[in-house]
């Protein structure tokens, strides 16, 4: 019986796999609690595939929660290669990321001239030898060319996030509907209030309102997740709570509200 638990995630894994059309499965980055973990197919965010990470509001455009929270779910693959960042506007505040844990000695940053630039260095990068992950800041995407970023990251094995965001502002794009039904999953992030441990002053770890909205093969969540207190811990992330579906929907509301 032992065994069979064992070999469980494994073979989750492996469906998950070829679900994705992926030859080699890569393992994931489980976030070490089961009401999160229990939400993907192989317990845990896949590796060697891309995912979708984006925010609501004015974060369309500054992208600060979604990109501290992107560099929060690397940081354990940052500790074995590097991670490729490509970027239209040459804002991503470096220190803040090294204040999450993050080993920024890893980081490789890249500014491109639009988003097609972007995509295709995206996609260079998935496929380069050394490079565990990397980030792409773009706003709209295509399924052909989600599926080119699904085979640049098997052919190495990598972890790409493509970072939902308008930097210079415009009008809200048509295709994020359609670019998140290639990705493994789709998230939408947004700053939620840190608390200081009863009794001490200050400000607590960082947290952040996390909503999975879609997970092939697996189901949707929404949680409140905070750092953890192990900098350098396999699961970067704490649960504080998990929300119901009602909290879903008023949060809704009050974004709709402030846009």
């Amino acid at each position: 019986m032992a065994g069979a638990t064992t070999a469980l995630p494994a073979l989750r894994a492996q469906i998950a796999a070829m679900q994705a059309g992926t030859r080699t499965p890569s393992g994931v980055l489980p976030f070490g609690d089961p009401r999160i973990d229990g939400c993907f197919p192989a317990g845990g965010l896949q590796r060697g595939g891309w995912h979708e990470v984006g925010g609501a509001g004015l974060e369309d455009e500054t992208s600060a929660a979604p990109a501290a929270f992107s560099a929060l779910l690397l940081r354990p693959l940052a500790l074995s290669g590097a991670v490729v960042w490509v970027m239209r506007r040459d804002d991503l505040h470096v220190p803040g990321l090294a204040g999450l844990g993050f080993a920024a000695g890893r980081l490789i940053l890249v500014k491109a001239r639009d988003e097609a630039e972007v995509l295709a260095v995206l996609e260079d990068a998935l496929a380069t030898v050394g490079v565990v992950a990397a980030v792409g800041e773009a706003q709209t995407l295509d399924l052909k060319a989600g599926r080119r970023l699904q085979l640049a990251c098997e052919r190495r094995g990598a972890t790409g996030i493509l970072l939902r965001r308008r930097p210079y502002g415009g009008p809200v794009g048509k295709a994020r509907e359609v670019s998140g039904s290639a990705a493994h999953t789709r998230w939408r992030i947004a700053a939620a209030p840190s608390q200081p441990p009863p009794g001490e002053p200050g400000l607590g770890p960082p947290r952040w309102r996390a909503e999975l909205e879609r997970c092939r093969g697996g189901r949707s969540g929404a949680w409140i997740l905070e750092q953890s207190e192990a900098e350098h811990g396999p699961h970067p992330f704490r649960l504080v709570s998990q929300l119901a579906d009602h909290d879903v929907v008023e949060e809704e509301f009050e974004l709709r509200q402030v846009g």
